[in-house]
């Protein structure tokens, strides 16, 4: 027996949907609002979730991805009154099973409602615990768990694969836990950055050559293509690939052979692709940019990783993973943090994401040199300069005449715009520049980067307000 919630406000649908649902020998639950939903799948499990879009407390397209995090993760349907081609494409983007409009007959309602248990039932049953050997591919947030599943299905066929996420998000990483856990583990994993092919090499370097192809080429050279025989190609930024080349290599893909430069015979290779992007290749294939058919090709299973600024639970794992494989690297003892260092690393919003995680990282322990910890001041200054700008409250209006209005003034000491004007910047400067020697512990040099101010201004603004300062 499966378990249906249903998130409506309409009360008579949800009782005919309801009378539905026991009708068919499952379980319903009715919820009339989001926070009620809420509430319930993040302490219940359930199968399917019937959601409504236009609820008193939101939209439930904007729910779907709480409810895709919750621990059951059930299968969701749209149901909807106000249906529209666009809010059926952005359900389906999210991953819903189905998007129905209310008007729908009961069996055409009926029938996705069944599928989806089913599809849900064969899913648990077939479900196993896969062992995957995923050194470096670090996370436990919900966003991870998702595409550690994703990375599992993945390495166990041989179908191709893109992988896709902003710079720094460990997308080769993943393409490599995908190698090491497929068939062809014991085979060669090969790299190719296609945004550093050099464009009058592209071709030799992917497919070969033979001697005498060209001037200097004085020997028989094995490609990239050949050399991942067996095993795995990954495509790195594979949007970079150049259109002239494409084409070619869409050929490569469907016949896995190819003819090295300057050779009148094909050589085969049996390789497994996977390609990663950090760019939008439906929108370059709009523009003209990437062929449509390739796109067709590389993505017969995708997987999007997350950036990190998403997954911040994983911050903490992903600090003591690195930290440690650098301290080892570098062949030192392991650094010890303090909570004050890592609650630093949460300040930040990490554009770089893990690889510019780890590399503050290893700035911090080089930082740090002997001492055994690590500290906030061990990170890089312009992180600390951005945590800091973000920690400074700025006043606003409402704050302003709260704090200049607490008391009345009355007609014989109401003070003039001018002198009001002049009283309330001069408070207000005293308290940032207050804030601003605690923030930086009376450090002239860090408090001049993060006020933007010039030396001697900022000692002038300081003997003004009279406030002690570390010279």
């Amino acid at each position: 027996m499966a378990r249906v919630l249903i998130v409506d406000d309409d009360a008579l649908l949800t009782k005919l949907m309801t009378k539905q649902v026991v009708r068919l020998d499952h379980e319903a639950v009715t919820c009339h609002s989001i926070g009620e939903a809420r509430k319930f799948l993040h302490t219940e499990d359930c199968d399917v979730v019937l959601l409504d879009v236009h609820l008193p407390d939101g939209n439930g397209i904007d729910f779907i991805a709480e409810i895709q995090a919750t621990p059951s993760s059930p299968e969701i349907i749209i149901i909807t009154g106000l249906g529209s081609a666009d809010g059926a494409e952005l359900s389906i983007k999210h991953g819903v099973w189905d998007y129905l409009e209310k008007g729908s007959s009961t069996q055409a309602m009926t029938l996705p409602l069944l599928r989806a248990i089913q599809y849900r039932e064969q899913k648990n049953i077939s479900k196993a615990p896969i062992a995957l050997d995923r050194e470096g591919f670090v996370g436990e947030s919900s966003r991870m768990k998702e595409c550690i599943d994703q990375v599992a299905m993945a390495s166990g066929t041989n179908a191709n694969v893109l992988i896709s996420g902003e710079t720094g998000t460990g997308k080769e990483i993943a393409a490599l836990t995908i190698h090491k856990n497929s068939s062809r583990k014991n085979k060669p994993f090969v790299v190719v950055d296609c945004a550093a092919l050099p464009e009058k090499l592209v071709e030799s370097m992917l497919f070969g050559h033979v001697k005498g192809a060209f001037t200097g080429a004085e020997r028989n050279r094995e490609g990239l293509i050949k050399q991942a025989d067996g095993g795995t190609l990954f495509l790195d930024e594979v949007g970079e690939l150049p259109l002239s080349l494409q084409k070619s290599f869409l050929r490569v893909l469907q016949e896995h052979r190819f003819r090295p430069v300057g050779s009148h015979n094909e050589v085969a290779s049996d390789f497994r692709l996977i390609a990663a992007t950090n760019r939008e290749l439906p929108k370059m294939v709009e523009e003209g940019e990437f062929r449509e058919d390739l796109l067709f090709r590389l993505r017969s299973f995708t997987i999007h990783l997350p950036p990190l600024r998403l997954r911040s639970e994983d911050l903490k794992t992903l600090a003591l993973y690195h930290i440690q494989r650098i301290c080892e690297r570098f062949d030192i003892a392991i650094k010890g943090v303090t909570p004050e260092f890592l609650d630093g690393l949460s300040g930040y919003d990490w554009p770089g994401n893990i690889r510019e995680l780890v590399n503050s990282l290893e700035y911090s322990i080089t930082s740090a040199q002997n001492e055994g910890t690590l500290y906030p001041m061990h990170l890089p200054t312009e992180i600390r300069i951005r945590i800091a700008r973000k920690g400074i409250h700025q006043p606003d209006s409402a704050d302003l005449k709260a704090e200049r209005f607490h008391t009345d003034f009355d007609s014989e000491n109401f003070p003039s715009f001018k002198d009001f004007k002049e009283e309330v910047l001069s408070e207000m400067e005293a308290a940032y520049l207050k804030k601003l020697m605690l923030l930086t512990s009376g450090n002239i040099s860090e408090a001049c980067k993060i006020a933007d101010l010039g030396r001697s201004r900022l000692y002038d603004l300081l003997k003004k307000h009279e406030i002690p300062s570390t010279k």
